[in-house]
């Protein structure tokens, strides 16, 4: 419980902006960061000072100082040698400092992206979640090389080369000056429009890629259907967006690269005509001449690209707002400050003028119910009657506008929601099983248990045997969604991953309805065992199932019409009736 509450204490409060962000996630490294900054400061400006050599070898050629000539140039190499010492130190901090920034961005935004409502996920595609934390990922692995090897990098650069050109001329030293301050606001007045073009730019992406993974993860339906031809032409469509927002975004890295060479041009003109004049008067000598020229040359690549350097940082931003923007919406439901875990002993569960609206529209107004505890108790209703919506509301996925959901006289408002769903195993009619193995899925009922306890269970929920029969045995991978196994099969993996959870509330959504006939006759001995002593609301259709129930009661409108058991619902004249007589293969008729 401890470590729950740290871990909602870590991740509750995410800056939501780039760098907010990028300083957060680097803060917990910060040494690595440090070193890494250090580390470039001293390589950059060692290897701008590699350049007085060139001086010192040009004054020693005209002073016909032969053996200092050597020195020098064997110095030279040396110099050099130790400034890639400095770099690969640089590389050595910058790569931990990096890796580690990395792995706390991915674990942040899961953490925090698990804690947002169910209503979030029904809205978005699954890809697209993905691919907007790998956005910012992306943006925090772009900007800390662009920080240490470009920005500093060239500003240290510029620093040393502003200091040597002002002491061999006062005007060519301004002039450079004015170069750099005038190549900095150019940037940075063209940045924010180069991230808002890099965020569409992200954004149409992050749609292409939910777009794709969506089809893909529906492809028997894509298949069973002949729709190919559609969707190929609906991603078309989407993809045709990318292709607009990434040329958009190149033209206009280019623009700025157009306006930096023009920039470039013209105060490099006036710079060395200034050097120049200076050198044919005497004010200057031919080694600081060659200096200067050397130092110029070596930053020239990087005031030419200086805008492709601003380009690449505001693109990292842009990807990471378009982000950052959307996972870090502030969650729906919250615990309370002082929420307590749940304690379910008995488990009787209370509807108080419980009021619930979705889409603006009422799904229950002052709805009461009372579940004494043990009870177990079918929902019957037509599509749209607010069965589904019943089970989100007990489990907390949605909020209610007013009154309160009560289990053992504890509102579920004011208990932890880890607790609350841990006291509830749900058996769902389409049940979610992970790209993992068969023991693994069952697992997940119960992290920990025995193998005894995995394979006990499986064999209630009548799995063992076709479990058995696979050549992996239970250690076989499911496929994305359980897609290797039947309806059937998944359906008692699912049984057995409710049955290991051993929890006092169970909700079943029509458990048996992907079973064939011999199969449902086992697991409704199983599901018998497992109702004992607990209290259940079983969403049924199935009339093996109604039978079973101690209460059914009959939604219509989010309001109760009709409550009581079996016997006197299909005989009182009313909708259950009705439905009854209508049954057909077994179920009840919408």
């Amino acid at each position: 419980m401890e470590k729950q509450e740290e871990l909602k204490r870590r991740y509750s409060d995410l800056p939501r902006t780039p760098l907010a962000f990028f300083l957060y996630v680097s803060k917990p490294k910060k040494w690595w960061a440090i070193g890494a900054i250090v580390a470039v400061i001293f390589a950059s400006a060692t290897s701008q000072g590699t350049n007085y050599f060139f001086k010192l070898i040009v004054d020693a050629v005209e002073a016909k100082d032969y053996d200092a000539v050597l020195l020098f140039a064997l110095l030279y190499p040396v110099a050099e040698f130790l400034v890639q010492l400095l770099y690969r130190l640089s590389a050595y901090f910058g790569r931990n400092w990096s890796s580690n920034s990395r792995k706390y961005t991915y674990d942040q935004m899961t953490a925090y992206t698990l804690g947002h409502s169910h209503s979030y996920f029904m809205n978005r595609f699954a890809g697209s979640v993905m691919s907007k934390i790998s956005n910012v990922v992306t943006g925090i692995d772009t900007l800390i090389p662009d920080i240490l090897w470009t920005h500093i990098n060239s500003a240290v650069a510029f620093i040393i080369t502003f200091v040597f050109i002002i002491k061999a001329s006062l005007l060519a030293g301004a002039t450079f000056a004015a170069l750099v301050v005038m190549l900095f606001y150019l940037n940075k007045k063209m940045a924010p429009k180069k991230a808002e073009l890099s965020r569409l730019n992200a954004d149409s992406k992050t749609e292409l890629s939910g777009k794709i993974i969506d089809v893909f993860s529906n492809i028997q339906a894509v298949r069973q259907y002949s729709r190919r031809h559609n969707e190929q032409t609906e991603i078309e469509s989407v993809s045709s967006r990318v292709r607009d927002a990434h040329y958009n975004n190149w033209g206009y890295t280019e623009l700025m690269l157009f306006w930096n060479g023009v920039v470039l041009f013209i105060f490099s003109f006036a710079m060395f005509w200034f050097l120049t004049q200076s050198w044919r008067s005497g004010e200057m000598g031919t080694g600081d001449f060659v200096l200067i020229i050397s130092l110029y040359a070596q930053i020239t690549g990087t005031l030419i690209f200086i805008g492709r350097a601003f380009n690449s940082t505001a693109q990292a931003v842009g990807e990471m707002r378009e982000g950052l923007d959307d996972l870090l919406l502030p969650h729906e439901i919250l615990d309370k400050a002082d929420a307590e875990p749940l304690v379910a002993k008995k488990a009787e569960i209370n509807w108080n003028n419980v009021s619930f609206l979705f889409d603006g529209k009422p799904v229950f107004t002052d709805f009461n119910l009372k579940i004494p505890a043990g009870q177990r108790l079918g929902l019957v209703g037509q599509s749209g009657a607010g069965k589904t919506t019943f089970v989100s509301l007990l489990l907390r996925q949605h909020e209610i506008e007013a009154g309160s959901i009560e289990i053992d006289r504890q509102d579920i408002a004011h208990v932890t929601q880890d607790s609350l769903r841990s006291s509830i195993a749900v058996v769902p009619q389409e049940p979610a099983l992970f790209h993992r193995s068969i023991k693994d899925n069952i697992l997940y009922g119960k992290p920990g248990a025995t193998e005894a306890e995995v394979i006990e269970v499986a064999k209630k929920a009548q799995a063992h045997d076709f479990i058995s029969e696979l050549p992996e045995g239970y250690n076989t991978m499911v496929g994305e969604r359980g897609i290797k196994l039947s309806g059937g099969q998944k359906q008692r993996i699912a049984i057995a991953r409710a049955m290991l959870k051993d929890a006092p509330i169970l909700v079943l959504d029509e458990a048996t309805s992907a079973l064939d006939s011999e199969s449902e006759v086992e697991i409704q001995l199983a599901l018998e065992t497992l109702m004992e002593g607990r209290t259940v609301i079983a969403i049924a259709h199935r009339l093996s199932t109604l039978r079973k129930m101690d209460r059914i009661i009959v939604l219509e409108t989010g309001k109760i019409v009709e409550d009581g058991d079996h016997e006197t619902l299909s005989k009182a004249g009313g909708i259950y009736q009705r439905l009854w007589n209508h049954q057909a293969g077994g179920f009840l008729l919408d």
